[in-house]
Protein backbone atom coordinates (compact mmCIF):
# COMPACT_ATOMS: atom_id res chain seq x y z
CA UNK A 1 0.00 0.00 0.00
CA UNK A 2 1.53 3.26 -1.41
CA UNK A 3 0.61 6.52 -0.03
CA UNK A 4 0.23 7.85 -3.69
CA UNK A 5 -2.46 5.14 -4.14
CA UNK A 6 -4.47 6.41 -0.78
CA UNK A 7 -4.13 10.03 -2.00
CA UNK A 8 -5.95 9.15 -5.38
CA UNK A 9 -8.10 6.94 -3.59
CA UNK A 10 -9.23 9.24 -1.10
CA UNK A 11 -9.34 12.42 -4.59
CA UNK A 12 -12.12 9.66 -6.18
CA UNK A 13 -14.28 8.74 -3.27
CA UNK A 14 -14.46 12.74 -2.75
CA UNK A 15 -15.09 13.84 -6.17
CA UNK A 16 -16.93 10.45 -6.85
CA UNK A 17 -15.62 10.90 -10.43
CA UNK A 18 -12.23 9.00 -11.97
CA UNK A 19 -11.71 11.95 -14.59
CA UNK A 20 -12.49 14.79 -11.95
CA UNK A 21 -10.22 12.84 -9.17
CA UNK A 22 -7.54 12.06 -11.92
CA UNK A 23 -7.29 16.31 -12.54
CA UNK A 24 -7.15 17.01 -9.00
CA UNK A 25 -4.30 15.03 -8.34
CA UNK A 26 -2.31 16.18 -11.30
CA UNK A 27 -2.01 12.44 -12.82
CA UNK A 28 -3.76 11.07 -16.19
CA UNK A 29 -6.93 8.94 -15.49
CA UNK A 30 -5.61 6.00 -16.70
CA UNK A 31 -2.81 5.96 -14.08
CA UNK A 32 -5.27 7.01 -11.28
CA UNK A 33 -7.45 3.88 -12.35
CA UNK A 34 -4.39 1.47 -12.45
CA UNK A 35 -3.01 2.33 -9.05
CA UNK A 36 -6.83 2.20 -7.29
CA UNK A 37 -7.05 -1.27 -8.89
CA UNK A 38 -3.86 -1.99 -7.38
CA UNK A 39 -4.72 -0.95 -3.81
CA UNK A 40 -7.90 -3.34 -4.37
CA UNK A 41 -5.96 -6.36 -5.24
CA UNK A 42 -3.26 -5.37 -2.11
CA UNK A 43 -6.51 -4.94 0.23
CA UNK A 44 -8.23 -8.04 -1.58
CA UNK A 45 -12.14 -5.89 -1.91
CA UNK A 46 -13.07 -3.71 -4.49
CA UNK A 47 -13.58 0.19 -2.89
CA UNK A 48 -15.74 1.35 -5.20
CA UNK A 49 -19.31 0.49 -6.81
CA UNK A 50 -18.66 1.59 -10.93
CA UNK A 51 -22.49 2.30 -12.46
CA UNK A 52 -22.33 4.60 -15.54
CA UNK A 53 -22.28 7.97 -14.04
CA UNK A 54 -22.09 6.86 -10.91
CA UNK A 55 -19.32 6.08 -8.33
CA UNK A 56 -20.07 5.02 -4.96
CA UNK A 57 -17.58 3.32 -2.24
CA UNK A 58 -18.23 -0.22 -1.08
CA UNK A 59 -18.55 -0.91 2.80
CA UNK A 60 -14.93 -1.62 2.30
CA UNK A 61 -13.89 1.79 1.38
CA UNK A 62 -15.94 3.50 3.85
CA UNK A 63 -14.24 1.21 6.11
CA UNK A 64 -11.05 2.70 4.33
CA UNK A 65 -11.84 6.47 3.62
CA UNK A 66 -11.01 7.66 7.63
CA UNK A 67 -8.29 5.85 7.42
CA UNK A 68 -6.42 7.08 4.45
CA UNK A 69 -7.35 10.76 5.39
CA UNK A 70 -5.66 10.26 8.83
CA UNK A 71 -2.73 8.61 7.15
CA UNK A 72 -2.31 11.23 4.58
CA UNK A 73 -2.66 14.01 7.51
CA UNK A 74 0.45 12.36 9.73
CA UNK A 75 2.32 11.57 6.53
CA UNK A 76 1.84 15.72 5.73
CA UNK A 77 2.26 16.15 9.62
CA UNK A 78 5.74 14.19 9.71
CA UNK A 79 6.95 16.27 6.43
CA UNK A 80 6.19 19.39 7.71
CA UNK A 81 7.95 18.35 11.74
CA UNK A 82 11.20 17.39 9.51
CA UNK A 83 10.84 20.45 7.40
CA UNK A 84 10.86 22.35 10.42
CA UNK A 85 14.20 20.89 11.84
CA UNK A 86 15.60 21.38 8.04
CA UNK A 87 15.03 25.29 8.71
CA UNK A 88 16.94 25.54 12.02
CA UNK A 89 19.66 24.56 9.60
CA UNK A 90 19.27 26.99 6.91
CA UNK A 91 17.14 29.97 6.68
CA UNK A 92 16.50 33.55 8.19
CA UNK A 93 14.96 35.93 10.52
CA UNK A 94 13.30 38.89 9.95
CA UNK A 95 13.66 41.26 13.17
CA UNK A 96 12.77 44.51 13.71
CA UNK A 97 13.38 46.13 16.83
CA UNK A 98 13.95 49.76 17.77
CA UNK A 99 17.67 50.92 17.90
CA UNK A 100 17.86 51.00 21.98
CA UNK A 101 16.93 47.67 21.80
CA UNK A 102 19.24 46.92 19.24
CA UNK A 103 21.95 48.87 21.33
CA UNK A 104 20.98 46.77 24.81
CA UNK A 105 18.88 43.72 25.11
CA UNK A 106 19.80 42.36 21.39
CA UNK A 107 23.25 41.58 21.00
CA UNK A 108 23.62 38.66 23.41
CA UNK A 109 20.54 36.94 22.96
CA UNK A 110 21.51 37.01 18.61
CA UNK A 111 25.11 35.87 19.67
CA UNK A 112 23.18 32.86 21.62
CA UNK A 113 20.95 32.30 18.73
CA UNK A 114 23.69 33.00 16.15
CA UNK A 115 25.91 30.13 18.06
CA UNK A 116 23.26 27.39 17.94
CA UNK A 117 21.82 27.99 14.81
CA UNK A 118 24.91 29.36 12.62
CA UNK A 119 23.11 28.70 9.66
CA UNK A 120 20.36 30.54 9.75
CA UNK A 121 20.50 34.16 8.69
CA UNK A 122 19.61 36.95 10.70
CA UNK A 123 18.03 40.39 8.99
CA UNK A 124 17.81 43.08 11.63
CA UNK A 125 16.08 45.99 10.50
CA UNK A 126 15.70 49.22 13.24
CA UNK A 127 12.86 51.45 13.29
CA UNK A 128 10.16 52.33 15.21
CA UNK A 129 7.90 50.95 17.03
CA UNK A 130 5.28 52.46 14.66
CA UNK A 131 7.19 51.71 11.18
CA UNK A 132 7.72 48.23 12.89
CA UNK A 133 4.08 47.51 12.65
CA UNK A 134 3.57 48.70 9.20
CA UNK A 135 6.24 46.44 8.47
CA UNK A 136 4.83 43.49 10.61
CA UNK A 137 1.43 43.94 8.98
CA UNK A 138 2.74 43.68 5.15
CA UNK A 139 4.75 40.87 5.74
CA UNK A 140 8.17 42.12 5.46
CA UNK A 141 9.02 40.91 8.86
CA UNK A 142 8.67 38.01 11.01
CA UNK A 143 8.77 39.74 14.63
CA UNK A 144 9.34 42.94 16.25
CA UNK A 145 10.40 44.13 19.70
CA UNK A 146 8.07 46.86 20.12
CA UNK A 147 7.38 49.15 22.85
CA UNK A 148 4.12 49.12 24.31
CA UNK A 149 1.77 51.35 24.11
CA UNK A 150 1.45 50.69 20.59
CA UNK A 151 1.18 53.80 18.27
CA UNK A 152 -1.89 52.78 17.29
CA UNK A 153 -4.32 49.56 17.92
CA UNK A 154 -3.66 46.81 15.74
CA UNK A 155 -6.21 43.26 16.65
CA UNK A 156 -4.17 41.59 13.55
CA UNK A 157 -0.89 41.41 16.15
CA UNK A 158 -0.21 38.65 18.69
CA UNK A 159 2.01 40.80 21.44
CA UNK A 160 4.05 38.97 24.30
CA UNK A 161 5.36 41.42 27.40
CA UNK A 162 8.95 40.99 27.35
CA UNK A 163 10.90 43.32 30.08
CA UNK A 164 9.61 46.56 31.53
CA UNK A 165 12.72 48.75 31.54
CA UNK A 166 13.63 51.72 33.64
CA UNK A 167 14.90 55.02 32.01
CA UNK A 168 17.94 57.18 33.31
CA UNK A 169 19.34 60.47 32.62
CA UNK A 170 22.87 60.39 31.13
CA UNK A 171 25.59 63.65 30.85
CA UNK A 172 28.82 63.96 30.31
CA UNK A 173 31.24 63.52 33.37
CA UNK A 174 32.91 66.72 33.15
CA UNK A 175 28.97 68.79 32.82
CA UNK A 176 27.25 69.74 35.69
CA UNK A 177 25.73 66.85 37.59
CA UNK A 178 21.77 66.55 36.80
CA UNK A 179 19.88 67.90 39.70
CA UNK A 180 22.15 69.33 42.32
CA UNK A 181 24.48 66.43 42.39
CA UNK A 182 21.67 63.78 44.17
CA UNK A 183 22.12 60.16 43.53
CA UNK A 184 18.50 60.52 42.25
CA UNK A 185 16.61 63.64 40.21
CA UNK A 186 12.99 63.87 39.01
CA UNK A 187 12.07 64.45 35.79
CA UNK A 188 11.23 67.68 37.06
CA UNK A 189 15.20 68.65 37.38
CA UNK A 190 15.73 68.48 33.83
CA UNK A 191 14.00 71.73 33.37
CA UNK A 192 16.12 74.59 32.25
CA UNK A 193 18.72 71.71 31.49
CA UNK A 194 20.03 71.48 27.52
CA UNK A 195 18.71 68.26 26.28
CA UNK A 196 19.47 66.03 23.41
CA UNK A 197 16.84 64.68 21.64
CA UNK A 198 16.04 61.66 19.50
CA UNK A 199 13.92 62.16 16.32
CA UNK A 200 10.54 62.41 15.97
CA UNK A 201 8.80 58.87 15.34
CA UNK A 202 11.58 57.52 18.02
CA UNK A 203 9.91 56.25 21.06
CA UNK A 204 11.61 57.69 23.50
CA UNK A 205 11.44 61.16 22.07
CA UNK A 206 7.51 60.83 22.81
CA UNK A 207 8.21 59.27 26.35
CA UNK A 208 10.30 61.69 27.25
CA UNK A 209 8.49 64.86 25.98
CA UNK A 210 5.09 63.76 27.22
CA UNK A 211 7.05 63.25 31.02
CA UNK A 212 8.08 66.72 30.48
CA UNK A 213 4.76 68.40 29.87
CA UNK A 214 3.77 66.46 32.75
CA UNK A 215 5.31 67.68 35.04
CA UNK A 216 4.81 71.31 33.84
CA UNK A 217 7.45 72.47 31.23
CA UNK A 218 8.37 72.29 27.82
CA UNK A 219 11.91 70.35 26.99
CA UNK A 220 14.89 73.00 25.97
CA UNK A 221 16.85 70.68 23.17
CA UNK A 222 20.32 71.48 22.74
CA UNK A 223 20.04 69.04 19.59
CA UNK A 224 18.02 66.62 18.47
CA UNK A 225 17.50 64.42 15.41
CA UNK A 226 19.86 61.93 16.43
CA UNK A 227 19.44 57.68 16.57
CA UNK A 228 20.71 56.34 19.79
CA UNK A 229 24.36 56.50 19.16
CA UNK A 230 24.40 59.81 17.60
CA UNK A 231 22.53 61.14 21.05
CA UNK A 232 25.28 59.18 23.18
CA UNK A 233 28.21 60.53 21.38
CA UNK A 234 26.37 64.37 21.55
CA UNK A 235 26.25 63.61 25.20
CA UNK A 236 29.61 62.37 26.21
CA UNK A 237 30.79 65.39 23.87
CA UNK A 238 28.82 67.42 27.10
CA UNK A 239 26.29 69.25 24.33
CA UNK A 240 23.54 68.15 26.61
CA UNK A 241 22.06 65.34 29.05
CA UNK A 242 19.39 62.51 27.63
CA UNK A 243 16.81 59.94 29.11
CA UNK A 244 17.71 56.84 27.44
CA UNK A 245 17.19 53.11 29.05
CA UNK A 246 19.20 51.65 31.82
CA UNK A 247 20.16 48.42 29.37
CA UNK A 248 21.98 51.09 26.83
CA UNK A 249 23.51 53.48 29.39
CA UNK A 250 25.10 50.36 31.01
CA UNK A 251 26.38 48.87 27.59
CA UNK A 252 27.51 52.33 26.86
CA UNK A 253 28.83 53.75 30.12
CA UNK A 254 32.01 54.62 28.75
CA UNK A 255 32.27 58.35 29.24
CA UNK A 256 28.78 58.66 30.49
CA UNK A 257 27.67 59.93 34.05
CA UNK A 258 24.93 57.85 34.90
CA UNK A 259 22.04 59.30 36.73
CA UNK A 260 18.40 57.30 38.05
CA UNK A 261 15.29 58.76 38.57
CA UNK A 262 13.87 59.02 41.76
CA UNK A 263 10.71 56.92 42.17
CA UNK A 264 8.19 56.39 40.55
CA UNK A 265 10.77 57.20 37.52
CA UNK A 266 10.00 56.24 34.29
CA UNK A 267 9.49 52.93 32.28
CA UNK A 268 8.96 51.31 29.55
CA UNK A 269 7.27 48.28 27.98
CA UNK A 270 8.84 45.90 25.51
CA UNK A 271 6.91 43.25 23.59
CA UNK A 272 7.69 40.37 21.00
CA UNK A 273 4.87 41.12 18.24
CA UNK A 274 3.90 38.64 15.27
CA UNK A 275 1.07 38.83 13.27
CA UNK A 276 -1.77 36.88 14.34
CA UNK A 277 -2.64 35.21 10.90
CA UNK A 278 0.63 34.12 10.32
CA UNK A 279 2.13 31.85 12.73
CA UNK A 280 5.94 32.38 12.30
CA UNK A 281 8.45 30.23 10.65
CA UNK A 282 10.13 27.56 12.87
CA UNK A 283 13.73 29.45 13.26
CA UNK A 284 11.53 32.86 14.13
CA UNK A 285 9.96 30.77 16.64
CA UNK A 286 13.35 29.37 18.12
CA UNK A 287 14.03 33.13 18.45
CA UNK A 288 11.58 34.38 19.82
CA UNK A 289 11.27 30.94 22.72
CA UNK A 290 14.91 32.52 23.62
CA UNK A 291 14.00 36.07 24.14
CA UNK A 292 11.05 34.72 26.43
CA UNK A 293 13.49 33.12 28.09
CA UNK A 294 16.52 34.89 28.34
Amino acid sequence: MQLQQLQYFVAVAETRHFTRAAEAVHVAQPSLSQQIKALERELGADLFLRARGNITLTDAGEALLPLARRILADADTARHEVLELVQLRRGRVRLGATPSLCTGLLPDVLRAFHDRYPGIQLLIEEGGSLDLVRELARGALDLALVVLPLPTASPALTTVELLREDLVVVSSPDAARPGGGRRTVDIADLEGERLVMFRHGYDLRELTVAACRSAGFEPDFAVEGGEMDAVLGFVRAGLGMAVVPRMVAARSGRGLRVTPLARPGLHRTIALAHRSDVAPPRAARELQRMLLER
